[in-house]
């Protein structure tokens, strides 16, 4: 039976650990943090309920209570654009606005509950290779342990810190014009602009950058500002803590005062540097990269923990096919590079598309993304729109179409796209007899 490590506890990890060890292999899976630990990125698209169904987690997640969201509300260039879920799609499709300390360490639970190896606190410092492929790592742990398992592959779900491009020479590109940085804290008692849909976030947009505004638990409300990292900058110069800066950020602007109005700020402020890079390769013989260690992008979407979600199917199946021979390594890594590339990609084609209706407004932020040549400049339709940041385009083009879960239907989609490499791998996404691929 073939060894299958894991770097990385999140998401995209312990999703893919989980598919694999469910699926029959040994799975490995080593987080160097203990959980729970505080993340960002709480607002989660409802295809991670068709994923998290296949993965055994659903039932937990559910238990846990997170906060349903049933979509979503932009202020974009000073028009409202709300987002409905069931509108689209039909009565039941939601996803849920999470605290990530808690969905997280449920995931990664869940994954040691379905039979995966877990080591929390536990670092990877060496990948030991042989004639460029991956055969062990090397490990130590928070109470000084140290060690080396032997494996027959990895994943790498090891986030920003991109272990396998590390050791395998990826370079990693920045996309320059997208070097925003984020600063946002919690308030209790604040409320949502009007006519948003139930549990959903609100995006305001600015010429500096754009507000978010999202619902979680217990009255308690995460809001924040991204802007360009120069514009930050100057501003953070001029304020005596970050706290300062981000409450004048609020009272900037109209809508965030409403929003804010008879709320409490509780904190604590944080700041966190977005800037959207992609590695230049996601596989290579032995490995894959999954969510974070593959590719970042501008949080507007929502889009960071969906894309791990997704690369975890994805990758899981394109693994199991590769280690099965059911499928050539090279055919199986092929398809899983083209198409989470392809997804990241439409996803950076979006963003740039609504940053580029600032055109005109002369700052930092919205000058940089004019300056951005790849992307689709046509107008999105509505209906579109919400079909692609839903996820459910991106299931739909690996040929997972059926119900999510065989819980709601998922029609056919009309997409323009950056590029669709669908059909040039002949390969589709299957769940039986067994999780994998197999030929169109």
């Amino acid at each position: 039976m073939s060894n299958i490590a894991v770097i990385g506890g999140g998401p995209a990890g312990s999703t893919c650990a989980a598919l694999l060890s469910r699926a029959g292999y040994n799975v490995t899976l080593y987080e160097k943090a203990r959980f729970p630990r505080y993340h960002i990125g709480e607002s989660l698209a409802p295809a991670a309920m068709a994923i998290l169904r296949l993965s055994g987690a659903l039932p937990a997640i559910e238990k846990a209570g997170f906060l349903v969201k049933r979509g979503g509300l932009l202020r974009w260039g000073g028009e409202d654009f709300a987002i409905h879920w069931e509108h689209v799609f039909g009565k039941g499709l939601h996803s849920w606005q999470v605290e990530r300390e808690l969905f997280d360490k449920v995931l990664l639970d869940h994954a040691q509950e379905s039979g995966v190896t877990v080591h929390e606190g536990t670092t990877v410092h060496q990948v030991r290779m042989i004639d460029d492929r991956p055969v062990g790592v090397q490990w130590r742990n928070d109470a000084g342990d140290a060690g080396y398992d032997a494996c027959d592959f990895i994943v790498d779900a090891s986030g920003r810190a991109g272990v396998m491009g590390k050791w395998t020479g990826a370079k990693r590109e920045d996309h320059e014009v997208f070097r925003n940085v984020a600063i946002w804290g919690y308030w209790t008692g604040a409320t949502l602009l009007p006519d948003t849909p139930e549990g959903g976030l609100d995006a305001v947009s600015c010429p500096q950058g754009w507000y978010w505004t999202i619902p979680l638990r217990n009255d308690r409300y995460s809001i924040g500002f991204v802007t360009h990292r120069d514009h930050f900058r100057e501003r953070i110069a001029q304020h005596g803590s970050r706290e300062d800066l981000l409450q004048a950020y609020i009272a900037e602007n109209d809508d965030m005062r409403e929003i804010v109005r008879g709320a409490t700020y509780v904190g604590p402020t944080r700041v966190e540097q977005d800037y959207s890079y992609v590695t230049e390769r996601f596989s290579g013989p032995g490995y894959i990269m999954i969510g974070d260690a593959a590719c970042f992008l501008d949080p507007l979407l929502s889009s960071g923990t969906h894309l791990g979600l997704y690369s975890a199917l994805l990758g899981a199946a394109s693994v199991a096919a590769a280690v099965d021979g059911r499928i050539l390594e090279e055919e199986a890594l092929g398809f899983f590079e083209r198409r989470y590339r392809y997804v990241y990609e439409r996803y950076l084609s979006m963003v740039s598309l609504m940053y580029q209706q600032y055109r005109g407004k002369e700052t930092y932020f919205w000058h940089a993304q004019r300056l951005l040549k790849d992307g689709d400049r046509r107008q999105i339709a509505q209906a579109s729109f919400t079909k692609l940041i839903s996820g459910m385009a991106d299931l739909r083009d690996v040929g997972y179409v059926n119900n999510d879960g065989r819980t709601f239907t998922t029609p056919q989609i009309p997409i323009s796209a950056v590029s669709d490499p669908q059909g040039s791998s002949g390969l589709r996404l299957v769940l039986d007899p067994k999780l994998g691929l197999a030929s169109v």
